[in-house]
């Protein structure tokens, strides 16, 4: 429930991200800081829900009803579940370290996609680019940041694909409009980077059961 909440939020505070400069034409920092608290949290819950769907599967297939799993809970059975284990004997250190890094990391490859995303949101003082240039920096730099906080949860991690053709349209983007040569260069160079660095992984530290297959 708590992935739920999060993906409807996340896909509205985007989309007003995306339409403020170029509909509106002005910014609102509070719909600014809602997004960043909204872009945290999203690779924290997709794991959660991951489990959830697993967990839902199995005991289907136990013949139990998932609805009445997912509403009222159940337990799993068989050996694995006999095992007794206390998460929370261990030290602080030890929780708060699994808290925040347990299922999330940032390969360096996907945070520098994080910043080149940032760079062009910037490109209007930057660069100087104006009109379609810039609202296609701004819709592109705000797509690779969404892209890359859902690929920061190890469970999707396949989805920095998406960002491969993200950067292809920067590529392109010199044919489509007329800017200066140091923002074509400047966007050729982009496009280059995102797609390049999109198809390292980066590490994968914990095990998803039948779910590690599809992290590629």
């Amino acid at each position: 429930l708590f992935g739920l909440m999060i993906a409807p939020l996340g896909v509205t505070s985007i989309a007003f991200i995306i339409i403020q400069p170029i509909v509106i034409g002005t910014w609102s920092i509070v719909a600014l800081l809602a997004a960043v608290a909204i872009l945290v949290q999203i690779p924290y819950s997709l794991d959660e829900m991951i489990a959830t769907l697993q967990f839902l599967r199995r005991r289907h297939r136990a013949g139990r009803n998932w609805l009445a799993v997912l509403f009222r809970g159940d337990t799993d059975e068989g050996p694995a579940a006999s095992r007794t284990y206390d998460e929370f004997n261990r030290s602080p250190k030890a929780v708060i370290c699994d808290i925040v890094g347990g299922g999330v990391n940032l390969p360096w490859n996907l945070a520098l996609v994080a910043m080149i995303g940032l760079a062009l949101l910037f490109s209007p003082v930057t660069l100087g680019a104006g009109g379609f240039v810039a609202h296609a920096h701004h819709i592109a730099g705000c797509l690779a940041l969404t892209v890359v906080s859902i690929a920061a949860a190890e469970v999707a991690r396949t989805v920095r694909y998406v960002n491969v053709p993200i950067g292809l349209a920067l590529v392109f983007l010199p044919l489509m409009a007329d800017a200066s040569s140091v923002t074509d260069a400047a966007s050729v160079a982009s496009g280059l980077a995102i797609v390049a660095l999109s198809l390292r992984r980066g590490p994968v530290k914990a095990q998803y059961g039948g779910w590690s297959r599809v992290i590629v």
